[in-house]
């Protein structure tokens, strides 16, 4: 990876591999808090997934427009620093025997915001360190920094909460969050003032807006992530339920079979390059979601015994299958839109694909409590095998270079 002899993007990717890893502890630290520290319903460990993607739907849009009038860096570095006081609040609160639901909930929100700020301004700074031809390099450097923090993130992050409960395992969230701040904080690499707003916000969401709308493989991919992210959103907070609660694993063992989504992203970060040489750009996205689908299949009957190594298995090929699908559709839409709009571009794409989540969330919560956890497991299930179809049923299916556009300026 020769782009980390740049020290921009060595800061970069230094920042994100902690607040990757903290995130990781995050992802089994905060539903664990509601599970086993509170003792909540299905329904509540929905409405708390919901609550943390909420944002994206609320504020998605206006957070394009308004990271595109502000230095990109300066916007990440205040909401790592943000994140880490918000977090912070929990353990306290527990320490205090204070902790109540209701503040998981408005924790879960303002980390939602932030992190929508956050991601808009990281997925459009990166051109500002890197050549448009080498966004692809720099994608896949970060996203082997994710797939490594998801290999050993949940297995660490489930001892920490075994050893200091899951309340104080939050903690290394908090730290990975301030560590990120930092080195953002001493990256050196000049990023050019903002041009003066030429039109008052409402205006400049409407062309971000229509920049998505008007080019249709963005439609299509943002389509297809979509559907994804709503039955992913089903399934994930039933899955922990259905480990913890009915096949009564701990902590520590749940983190070590959810690391097998991270090693597959490894190993997909690994084959991306030459899987995308040899099927070409397009096919290489659709397969890798239609491939692993079907495995999701298996999760309404795991069980505590050998079952649970068809659930590493699914783990693995899914997260193989994201990597490869992420990279190739997020190089693409940073080297197809035009510098001034890569902030509302992100956040519109966003918008649409994130937006689902919190829908996805509350739709598990609800019908886990009225079908139960497998069954709705088994819907999930089928919905995850329809999102290759957006790009299947699109030029995508057989483009073995995606187009990119010249343009610097809209």
């Amino acid at each position: 990876m020769t782009l980390l002899r740049e020290p921009g993007f060595r800061r970069l990717f230094l920042a994100d591999a902690a607040s990757q890893a903290g995130t990781q502890v995050l992802t089994l630290a905060l539903p664990l808090v509601a599970v086993s520290a509170l003792r909540v319903s299905e329904l509540e460990v929905g409405l708390l997934a919901a609550c943390q993607t909420a944002a994206f739907v609320l504020i998605g849009l206006p957070a394009g427009a308004v990271v595109d009038r502000l230095r990109k860096r300066h916007v990440m570095i205040a909401c790592d620093w943000g994140r880490a006081l918000a977090l912070g609040s929990v353990p306290l609160a527990w320490w205090l025997d204070a902790l109540t639901i209701q503040q998981l909930y408005a924790v879960a929100f303002a980390l939602g915001v932030l992190t929508v700020f956050f991601d808009v301004g990281y997925q459009s700074y990166l051109p500002h360190l890197v050549e448009r031809d080498r966004l692809v390099e720099g994608n896949s450097a970060l996203e082997v920094v994710r797939t490594v923090a998801q290999v050993g993130g949940p297995g660490a992050g489930g001892y920490l909460v075994q050893l200091l409960t899951a309340p104080f395992a939050l903690l290394a969230t908090v730290a990975g969050f301030a560590w990120s701040g930092l080195c953002l904080a001493l990256i050196r690499t000049a990023e050019p003032r903002p041009a003066p707003p030429r039109a008052h916000l409402g205006a400049e969401i409407a062309e971000g807006v229509r920049f998505v709308l008007g080019q249709p493989l963005l439609r299509r991919i943002a389509g297809c992530t979509a559907t994804a992210n709503l039955f992913a959103a089903m399934s994930q907070p039933l899955v922990l339920l259905l480990l913890a609660r009915e096949l009564g694993l701990g902590a520590g063992p749940i983190g070590l079979l959810m690391a097998a989504g991270g090693l597959g992203g490894i190993a997909g970060a690994l084959a991306n390059a030459r899987l995308t040489r040899r099927l070409g750009q397009g096919p290489a996205m659709w397969l890798a979601l239609a491939v692993p689908a079907p495995l999701t299949f298996t999760l309404p009957w795991l069980g505590a015994d050998w079952r649970l190594g068809l659930f590493a298995a699914c783990e693995f090929l899914v997260g193989a299958g994201v990597v490869i699908y992420n990279v190739t559709q997020l190089s693409f839409r940073q080297a197809i839109t035009p510098e001034p709009l890569l902030g509302r571009m992100n956040a519109t794409v966003r918008f649409a694909v994130w937006g689902t989540l919190p829908l996805g969330g509350l739709l598990g919560g609800a019908l886990g409590e009225v079908l139960g956890v497998r069954p709705t497991l088994l819907v999930a299930a089928a919905g995850a095998c329809l999102p290759f179809l957006w790009l299947w049923t699109s030029p995508l299916r057989t483009m073995r270079e995606l187009p990119v556009s010249s343009r610097t300026r809209p």
